[in-house]
């Protein structure tokens, strides 16, 4: 099955943190954003495991999200 996720980056002192939106136990950190978004990746298949493991219910959503750019004057 393949799921949708919306991932956040911030960047932080020693690099960068990054979390799932709809998600938000699913969280790590990378020197790098290439880095940080390929652990982000293997944190939530790992997530998505342990949940599947333990017959939890994983996290969905059918939210848009979307960036606004407004100027203002």
């Amino acid at each position: 099955m393949k799921y949708k996720y919306t991932a956040k980056y911030t960047q932080i002192p020693s690099g960068y943190m990054g979390q799932i939106i709809e998600w938000q136990d699913v969280i790590t950190e990378g020197e790098n954003l290439s880095e940080c978004r390929l652990m982000l990746e293997d944190a939530l298949k790992e997530m998505i495991l342990a949940y599947q493991q333990q017959g939890k219910t994983i996290p969905l959503t059918n939210d848009v999200i979307e960036i606004l750019s407004v100027e203002v004057a």
